[in-house]
Formats: C-alpha cells, sequence, structure tokens
C-alpha cells in the first residue's frame, strides 16, 4: 500500500523552486539573446545554454507541481539531465575549453553562476527523494496460525 508522496512545492520545496525559478530566468533571458544576437560567435556554447535554460523551466514547473506522479517523474528527468549536463559540461570545459569559447551556465562546473548550477540539482535529487512516496508495511496475513 502506498502513502501519499509529500508535495515537491511545500516546505523547503517553495525555496527550492524559488531558486529553480530564478535560475531558469538568468539562463532563458541570457541564452535567447546570444541565441538571437551572438550565435554565430559560440554555437555550440549558445545553443548548450538555451538547452540548460529549458531544463530550468521544465525542473521548476515539475518541482511545483511534483505532487502528481507525472510531474514527479518529469522532476526526476530534468534534475538528471541537469546533473549529467553540468557535470558533462562543465568537465569538458576545464579539459577542452576551444570547445566552449564563451561560458555556458554549466561550464566550469557552473562557476559564472556561483556553482549553483553544479549544487543544486543534487539537492533537488535529494528532495524528490525525501519527498517520495512511502510505502506501508502490509501484514502478513498469507500464513496460518501455527506458521506465526
Amino acid at each position: 500500500m502506498t502513502e501519499g508522496a509529500r508535495s515537491t512545492g511545500q516546505g523547503f520545496g517553495r525555496l527550492l523552486v524559488t531558486v529553480y525559478g530564478v535560475l531558469a530566468f538568468a539562463a532563458l533571458g541570457r541564452s535567447v539573446y546570444q541565441v538571437i544576437f551572438q550565435l554565430d560567435e559560440a554555437p555550440l556554447a549558445y545553443l548548450l545554454s538555451a538547452f540548460a535554460a529549458a531544463v530550468y523551466v521544465v525542473a521548476t514547473l515539475a518541482l511545483a507541481l511534483g505532487a502528481r506522479p507525472a510531474w514527479r517523474r518529469t522532476a526526476w528527468v530534468a534534475v538528471v539531465v541537469e546533473a549529467v549536463g553540468v557535470l558533462v559540461v562543465g568537465t569538458l570545459s576545464f579539459w577542452h575549453a576551444e570547445l566552449f569559447p564563451e561560458a555556458t551556465v554549466w561550464s566550469h562546473l557552473g562557476q559564472g553562476y556561483g556553482y549553483v548550477p553544479l549544487v543544486l540539482p543534487f539537492v533537488g535529487l535529494w528532495w524528490l527523494w525525501h519527498t517520495r512516496p512511502r510505502h506501508r508495511a502490509r501484514p502478513d496475513t498469507s500464513r496460518s496460525a501455527e506458521d506465526r
């Protein structure tokens, strides 16, 4: 039997959704400008920033609406993609700086954003785990009275 999951957008989740929202807003604004006006200067970096912004928007919405199972699954996917993205892009930006002539949200593990992009997905994963549906143990009625 499953007990209801706690909403991901309540309590500490409100703060988490707010931080995600601010980061989504900042990354989206920056990436829209870069894609419209500067795409030819660093297409990979600017398209990765746009992708990161989209991930932050989806994560924000999914965490805010995470009491519903479909939104909770969406939040898991978005936050895992975010964690993998910041680790992969962050690592590549150190080892192969030539791939990123301009910074992305995830460059140098989110250095340009105070390393919030590095820490945030792991806080998000912890919160999703903390608010997961719990399973109650059922009494075992399959055994006979003599077996007990």
